[in-house]
């Protein structure tokens, strides 16, 4: 079992920026693909960002390619999202995620993975 706790979400202006963060209760092995998803209210939940299987390669949404990276800090056993540019449609819950049964073609579905965190509210407006 793993419990994943998000922090950093809030409100910001549109062209601004915020730093969320991930910590796993326990270091994911390799095993487990670990990434971010969103959730707009109406929507359904959308894919942000993910480290493959052994966090070698980041992989993005097309809604935030150039404006977001993920990455790790091993030591602290912390997983990040920096947003940058953020605008409107950004506003969501986002979420981190773990996988174990995540595969290249399933990195987008949400059905996929594992274990969620409770998620924190982004808002972006001015």
């Amino acid at each position: 079992q793993v419990q994943l706790v998000e922090s950093g979400g809030g409100m910001v202006q549109p062209g601004g920026s915020l730093r969320l963060s991930c910590a796993p209760s326990r270091r994911p092995n390799n095993n487990y693909v670990l990434g971010w998803f969103r959730q707009a209210p109406g929507k359904e939940r959308e894919f942000v960002a993910a480290f493959s299987r052994g966090g070698g390669t980041t992989y993005y949404g097309d809604a935030v390619k150039g404006r977001f990276t993920i990455s790790r800090d091993s030591a602290k056993n912390i997983m990040y999202l920096q947003m940058n540019s953020l605008q409107p449609e950004d506003t969501a819950v986002y979420y981190c995620a773990a996988g174990s049964r995540v595969i290249m073609s399933t990195m987008t579905r949400s059905e996929f993975y594992d274990y969620w965190g409770q998620g924190t509210q982004v808002t972006v407006s001015s």
